[in-house]
């Protein structure tokens, strides 16, 4: 992507992260009541900070200097852990569709915590895009079906991952903040190690407590593509386009994230969705077309960050 512009290649990193990240709603859904989520959690970022870390050795390798001020990494891998923790721990009793609804309300956190954090003032087109995306992400997790949304109660699996998605959301301003200019590989390994060492006075038990040897192969199936896709992955391009798109476009194409879940289920043997359904696909590519296009009136973000485009 090195020939593409910053913001092109923000927006490239984040079409394949909406993708990535909407299998772990899939395969999570399957599996998080066949082991403790932070007993899954815990192993996931040590194969993926292994993982990653692997690959930054190879590339840019490791400098002292990328350590210095390590509360950095203590608080972003923190915050990642507890976004997946809660994420497992609600898909226990909440569907994958229920989850990837509450997962829509992202973009509308993430720029807050941009305007609180960084001062980022959302454009009207970009506003106008988030409730374009808003409006067909849940056109899509419902079916077209308008009975199913009224009847919908928030749950408790639900409740508790609208809180991880509280957590998920700070992520792009907390990056940008703390950013010191270390590769995104190097970057993205001392986010996974800290997640690591953040999450190990509560995570330490349940892998100790967990029968490895005794759990179903789609578990395993299930930790392979957390730790390598949905922890290393995802982290590495959420890291890589945080730092060429104000926040709220980052966590804007998580509009795309139920369609990407409802491509996955049908992949996994489910059921295929009403027709009218693609009506919701259509809003969502509406508002990644608005997002995508320059603000005829000046950058597409104003206050202290005016170097970042979208």
């Amino acid at each position: 992507m090195k020939g593409l512009a910053p913001h092109v290649q923000g927006h490239l990193a984040m079409l394949a992260f909406s993708a990535l990240v909407a299998g772990s709603f899939s395969l999570g859904s399957r599996v998080a009541n066949q082991i403790d989520p932070a007993a899954l959690t815990q192993a996931r970022f040590l194969l993926a900070a292994l993982g990653m870390g692997a690959l930054a050795l190879l590339g840019p390798g490791f400098r002292r200097s990328y350590v210095r001020a390590p509360w950095r990494w203590a608080l972003l891998g923190g915050i990642y852990a507890i976004y997946f923790v809660l994420m497992l721990e609600g898909l226990k009793t909440a569907s994958s569709v229920a989850t990837a609804a509450v997962f829509t309300l992202s973009p509308l956190l993430s720029a807050g915590f941009g305007w609180l954090l960084l001062r980022q003032i959302t454009t009207p087109r970009m506003a106008l895009a988030i409730a374009v995306g808003a409006s067909g992400a849940l056109w899509v997790i419902f079916r077209a079906d308008f009975a199913t949304l009224l009847r919908f109660d928030i749950g408790r699996g639900e409740a508790v991952y609208f809180v991880g998605c509280i957590f998920h959301a700070a992520l792009p301003a907390a990056m940008k903040l703390t950013n010191r200019g270390e590769p995104q590989l190097v970057a993205t390994t001392l986010l996974l190690v800290g997640g690591f060492v953040a999450l190990l006075p509560w995570g330490v038990g349940p892998v100790l407590a967990t029968d490895w040897l005794a759990l179903p192969p789609l578990v395993w199936v299930t930790l392979a593509y957390l730790a390598l896709i949905a922890s290393g992955a995802t982290a590495f391009l959420l890291a890589w386009a945080s730092q060429r798109l104000p926040g709220a476009k980052v966590m804007a194409y998580t509009y795309l994230v139920p369609t990407w879940v409802i491509g996955w289920e049908l992949a996994l043997g489910g059921d295929p969705p009403p027709a009218l359904v693609l009506v919701g696909v259509g809003l969502t590519v509406l508002a990644l077309v608005l997002l995508l296009k320059e603000e005829a009136s000046g950058p597409a973000l104003r206050g202290t960050d005016r170097q970042v485009k979208g």
